[in-house]
């Protein structure tokens, strides 16, 4: 592992502290059973446990009901969570937690079934207009208020990390583009990571989301550092996406170990345990750094992706819609964003590769970007992720307004360690077409 050593800049514009956040966390095989005992001593009677349509037929569901249950908790259930949830999807959540009136609330599910539950949380608790909570320019990006209601998150995918981050993603359907609401309010209370859950996933959907892992601890590891973020007017306003920080570069490099290591295994052999186990692992550790890090330009640039899909639809996956999954539609964008990034910190993206199972002994700082790149390729081709954008139907003529979808994240581009403009963004767009 190389060391990097930050300094204040003396600049009395920039910060030169970072604050650690976290859910407490349960991490190991059979914890879900805890449930309804972790419910009980968060003062929780009537719960409103979120899934999805297809996770809440699924014996991990099962289990997490019957504990709350056992404990003598009244649930309610809610299971028509969207896979990549929008504003409307969002609003029904809402309207109905406030007609069940839980005091508390627990998510079973992936990403979108625990952003589901954090939003619904948060505008039953504290009710505004929709926007008024997003981030800017989309939305108004009012701080969110505090109390909420304690929230258990029980993720059953090894990727999204959101439950140990204040983050809760949305497709604007009038803007054909992803946005959010990012708080450290909407952090789950706690959360139970429990491997028994990923052993049934189909191989697509363990590979998404082990790259969505990936492509977070990689984000958060080559962020702009935290002594170059301006600093905010009070100490609690500091963002949750401060930048690269000693913190963060922990638990993002023994993720990118872990998954070097283990997430083709993990794709591969549904029956092994370790695997899946491990790369469970590294999605929590990534989910903590980068909800202190924060994400840049493979992130703001897949939420477009995902945003503008037309007729793609993955194996694995609902086959209702057009969909690209979110993993995918992150790392189909990084191979050409790190090309560009490298030369920001070159040994930092070597060490990235490095830990990644790259051979990068005697190479040169300028040949960082490629060799980033490099591994990226071969670990997408040994998980069977498409090649490059093009495969899942873009062409040349999308790159400009796929860069106009991208360009709301400001809270995703202004991390980034180099500056960004819609035209780099199309040029990085059409460099991502094709890999091989």
């Amino acid at each position: 592992m190389s060391c990097c050593h930050y300094h204040p800049t003396g600049d009395e514009a920039l910060d030169s502290t970072f604050t650690v956040d976290s859910s407490r966390i349960t991490f190991g095989r059979g914890c879900l059973a805890e449930l309804g005992d972790r419910a009980r001593a968060l003062g929780m009677t009537r719960v409103a446990l979120f899934s999805d349509a297809a996770v809440s037929t699924l014996p991990v569901f099962e289990t997490a009901e019957r504990s709350l249950r056992a404990a003598g908790v009244d649930v309610v259930i809610y299971t028509d969570v969207h896979i990549e949830p929008t504003d409307q999807s969002f609003k029904d959540a809402t309207a109905y937690a406030a007609e069940a009136r839980p005091d508390g609330y627990v998510s079973v599910g992936g990403g979108s079934v625990m952003d589901t539950a954090k939003a619904a949380n948060l505008y039953v608790s504290h009710p505004a207009d929709f926007l008024a909570y997003v981030n800017p320019p989309v939305g108004e990006g009012i701080p969110v208020p505090v109390p909420l209601q304690p929230h258990i998150a029980c993720p059953t995918t090894s990727g999204t990390g959101s439950e140990v981050t204040g983050i809760a993603i949305f497709d604007l359907l009038s803007l054909e583009a992803k946005t959010g609401i990012a708080s450290p309010a909407l952090r789950p209370t706690e959360a139970l990571v429990d491997p028994d859950c990923t052993d049934s996933l189909p191989a697509r959907v363990v590979a998404c989301s082990g790259l969505d892992v990936l492509s977070h601890a990689l984000e958060s590891y080559t962020a702009k550092p935290f002594v170059r973020r301006s600093a905010t007017p009070r100490p609690s306003l500091r963002p949750m996406s401060q930048g690269a920080n000693p913190w963060s570069d922990l638990g993002s490099l023994e993720a990118l170990r872990l998954l070097g290591q283990y997430l083709q295994r993990a794709v591969n052999d549904a029956e092994d345990r370790e695997a899946r186990e491990q790369t469970m692992w590294a999605a929590t550790l990534a989910g903590i750094a980068f909800g202190n890090a924060g994400v840049h330009i493979p992130h703001a640039m897949a939420y477009a992706v995902a945003g503008q899909v037309r007729e793609f639809r993955p194996d694995g996956y609902p086959q209702s819609e057009p969909l690209v999954p979110h993993g995918m539609s992150v790392i189909l964008n990084a191979p050409s964003v790190f090309r560009i990034t490298a030369a920001t910190s070159p040994r930092r993206h070597l060490e990235a590769a490095r830990q990644l199972g790259a051979e990068t002994d005697g190479a040169a700082d300028e040949d960082a970007g490629e060799v980033l790149a490099d591994a990226l390729m071969g670990i997408m081709q040994e998980v069977g992720m498409p090649n490059g954008l093009s495969a899942v139907g873009y062409g040349e003529s999308d790159c400009e307004k796929l860069a106009e979808g991208a360009w709301p994240q400001q809270r995703l581009l202004q991390n980034a360690p180099v500056e960004t403009d819609k035209p780099m963004l199309a040029r990085v767009f059409a460099d991502a077409l094709r890999y091989w």
